[in-house]
């Protein structure tokens, strides 16, 4: 084996072991991490958006009161 081949087999190590690092090995690697906090921070978003379409309902209703209450 001459210095060349030798350098394309280290260089396709340091590539197989970056490769399971980033996508795992069975178990879940970076790219499963990753996907995971961003299904998380989606579902975070989701419950955001109901809660100020509740507060905006809320609101609505108090103001759709107090103004029923002034005309009295």
């Amino acid at each position: 084996m001459n210095e060349f081949e030798a350098q394309v087999l280290s260089d396709l190590s340091v590539l197989k072991s970056q490769m399971v690092g980033l996508v795992g090995d069975g178990n879940a690697g970076r790219l499963g991490e990753l996907e995971r906090r961003v299904e998380r921070h989606e579902q975070n978003l989701q419950r955001a958006k109901g809660m100020m379409a509740t507060v905006s309902v809320v609101m609505a209703v108090v103001e759709a009161a107090f103004e029923v209450w002034q005309r009295h």
